[in-house]
């Protein structure tokens, strides 16, 4: 995956491809690296279950700074509010996209979302652009209001970092392409874009068909701030699993078509998954638990796509 992302921009950065058609191709080829990177590398590392060397995980980890992101911010925002408060408003940062998407039950309804169904993929596949140019940073001084980081200084030297990080990954994918491709600068540019297109689309709906499908609940916490029941079980309840007999499409999301697994099990690398489910399912069974499973990454798309028309016309749940 490494080398998918990475190869491409090289022959770019060459300045031997004055093809605009075969930089499209380069940059779009790119794009399935970087999702691949994502998803089955990084993923991962992050969580600690690369590698049962933590250096290893710590510098592979990196491969998300690598794309554009950063690995800092992403942990708080995946690791430990998106596992920790699933599908629970406001808490889970992926519940709580821009105003015109609506995730969830409980938050407010405008009249555009009865046509979210439609035009939510153009928007998963902005998704990743707006992630490395602006969503870091506002995910970062909120975190900060939160107390992630202790003190100003904490505050001001990852910010440098994820400066840093940027300048050298833009460089490499854009800046550096657009001086050496012997094309116009704006073509250049819309590769860029189409890289993320394939990235964010591919990335954004593998993890929205874990959560948001009509299966899958949204508990909100009571007048005191708790939500009810243990966590393992509020896992099952707002999870879901797709495609659990596809080896290679598991291979190439990096296991996250066992959602379940990864939530109740997120220190075990994901190439362990296929095998635990078979426990984890039988598990549930034995103490009435759900195990919610679709058989094919497309009825799971179907389900999403249902989910998403439902939340478009369904009314706020707090009101009255």
């Amino acid at each position: 995956m490494l080398l998918v992302f990475i190869t491409p921009l090289v022959i770019i950065n060459t300045g031997i491809v004055s093809s605009v058609w075969l930089i499209f191709a380069l940059y779009i080829t790119s794009g399935f690296g970087m999702a691949g990177i994502g998803m089955g590398i990084m993923h991962d590392a992050i969580h600690n279950s690369y590698s049962k060397n933590q250096k290893v995980n710590q510098y592979l980890g990196y491969t998300l700074n690598l794309i554009g992101a950063n690995a800092s911010i992403w942990k708080i925002q995946h690791n430990v509010l998106h596992h920790t408060f699933t599908n629970i408003e406001e808490a889970d940062d992926d519940i709580n996209p821009p105003f015109f998407l609506r995730f969830t039950p409980h938050t407010k309804r405008y009249m555009i979302h009865k046509f979210q169904h439609i035009y939510s993929w153009f928007f998963y596949g902005l998704s990743t652009v707006s992630w490395v140019t602006a969503k870091d940073f506002i995910r970062m001084a909120r975190f900060k209001k939160m107390g992630f980081f202790k003190g100003g200084k904490a505050f001001n030297k990852e910010l440098a970092k994820v400066i840093g990080w940027k300048v050298v990954s833009f460089g490499f994918v854009l800046v550096l392409p657009i001086i050496m491709a012997p094309v116009a600068w704006w073509i250049v540019v819309l590769a860029f874009i189409s890289m993320h297109f394939v990235t964010g689309l591919l990335i954004t709906t593998v993890f929205q068909l874990a959560h948001i499908v009509p299966t899958t609940e949204y508990p909100l916490p009571n007048e005191e701030g708790i939500v009810e029941g243990d966590w393992a079980s509020h896992q099952l309840f707002t999870t879901s699993n797709f495609s659990p007999k596809s080896r290679l499409f598991s291979w190439f999301i990096g296991g996250l078509n066992y959602q379940i697994e990864h939530h109740l099990l997120p220190n075990i690398c994901h190439v362990h998954y296929r095998k635990i489910s078979h426990i984890v399912a039988q598990t549930a069974k034995e103490y009435g638990l759900p195990y919610h499973n679709k058989h094919s990454f497309v009825s799971a798309v179907g389900e999403h796509f249902k989910m998403l028309r439902q939340l478009g016309r369904m009314d706020n749940l707090r009101a009255g």
